[in-house]
């Protein structure tokens, strides 16, 4: 899929929830695995849906991870994670702070292909930083949608249900452990409450 080169770079796996981000993540660490290449994972430690040092998909595919903190330094902490590894991946990139850019861009300037997977709109429909800034930095983007969960068109946008109904615009962006749930929808189907 990419050229082989002696330097660094980043890709950016985005897209809606129940799109494939993970998967699609995962099928390029094996093929990296394949060619004898070393890979370290990491994923925030405000993710432990799939178990806490496991990044994992909806459909039960998993790989061992390193758990860091999402802000703060937490995200230069991958940085001394490693052990020569020079594939570096990281899941569900939006739970990360605004620093997962830089360290993305130092660990590329040090000629690792990084790996990044994450959501890059919010419930509301709007850029879900880091994504948005990675994208633009990265030198691969692949977009990927899923179907929508109404009308069966593609789907770009992340429908959270609070109850069965859709969340109220000032909810908060990150709302963990909370009792909801999500839907991918397209632009005509997606809601979000604003009354």
């Amino acid at each position: 899929m990419h050229a082989i080169t002696g330097s660094g770079w980043i890709e950016v796996i985005s897209g809606s929830m129940f799109s494939g981000k993970t998967e699609e993540l995962l099928r390029r660490l094996r093929r990296a695995e394949i060619a004898g290449q070393e890979v370290a994972v990491f994923t925030p430690a405000l993710d432990e849906r799939y178990g806490e040092t496991t990044v994992g998909t909806h459909n039960g595919r998993s790989w061992e991870a390193t758990v860091v903190e999402s802000e703060g330094d937490g995200p230069w902490e991958m940085l001394d994670a490693l052990n020569g590894e020079m594939v570096v991946a990281v899941d569900e990139a939006n739970f990360f702070s605004g620093e997962l850019v830089d360290v993305c861009q130092a660990l590329a300037e040090d000629d690792r292909r990084v790996v990044v997977s994450g959501t890059d709109q919010t419930f509301r429909g709007e850029p879900f930083s880091p994504l948005p800034e990675l994208m633009a930095v990265a030198e691969y983007v692949d977009k990927l949608q899923a179907i929508c969960s109404i009308c069966g068109e593609p789907a770009s946008r992340n429908q959270r249900l609070i109850g069965g109904e859709p969340a109220h615009a000032d909810d908060p962006t990150i709302l963990v452990g909370a009792e909801e749930s999500y839907e991918a929808r397209c632009r005509n189907c997606h809601a979000v409450r604003r009354d």
